[in-house]
């Protein structure tokens, strides 16, 4: 089949597709299992995935055009990552632009005066139904001395670095970084800026893909 490019655009069209069972449940995602309906060309079909309750992200430029990137301990890979603020939308109904802002307050010790979305993301989209929204943070100041959240865990021993824009979107394409995330906020950003910012959404801007 040839389509045009004006057709390409991703579309919300689930199956027909019953629960089977949820052979895991987490304290922050679960593992389900549905019973999929792919119709006469695919038959009936059995998929696991992690049902998941998204997250946000948040390219935070300061005013000499850097990026703040956090190192992290991410366990699954055994590594330490370097990051763009994030978390995740485990309250439900919570505005994601609020949980944003919080996540970069605790995270980077930051507020923004100026949002936007960079993108919207579903990053394993085989394997989870998690969706990801970027925000670009500009006009940022420092959280007052008093106001500064006590960092845990992983988080306990984080290193904020500002990083110019564009060395970050190198270390991304010559494979140093590789939060799939922060790549794509990072890339997106590059992009949006020499654009002079025209590809920027609204805060509030639909997200068809949130869970909830």
């Amino acid at each position: 089949m040839t389509m045009s490019t004006e057709q390409v655009g991703d579309v919300i069209d689930p199956r027909p597709a019953r629960r089977l069972d949820v052979p895991f449940q987490g304290f922050v995602v679960d593992m389900v299992s549905d019973e999929v309906d792919l119709g006469e060309t695919g038959g009936i079909v059995r998929r696991e995935y992690v049902d998941h309750p998204g997250a946000v992200v948040v390219v935070a430029l300061t005013g000499d055009g850097d990026v703040l990137l956090l190192r992290q301990y991410r366990h699954p890979v055994g590594a330490f990552l370097w990051e763009a603020p994030a978390g995740l939308l485990d309250l439900d109904g919570e505005d994601p632009h609020v949980a944003a802002a919080r996540e970069l307050a605790e995270e980077a010790d930051m507020t923004a005066g100026t949002w936007d979305v960079l993108l919207d993301l579903l990053p394993t989209p085989g394997g989870s139904n998690e969706a990801v929204r970027v925000y670009l943070a500009r006009d940022l100041t420092p959280v007052p001395d008093d106001e500064l959240h006590t960092r845990e865990a992983e988080e306990a021993d984080m290193v904020v670095v500002p990083v110019p824009l564009e060395e970050a979107a190198a270390l991304a394409l010559a494979g140093k970084l590789h939060n799939a995330a922060t790549i794509a906020g990072v890339l997106a950003a590059a992009i949006g800026r020499a654009s002079d910012w025209e590809t920027l959404r609204p805060v509030d801007s639909p997200w068809e893909y949130r869970k909830n």
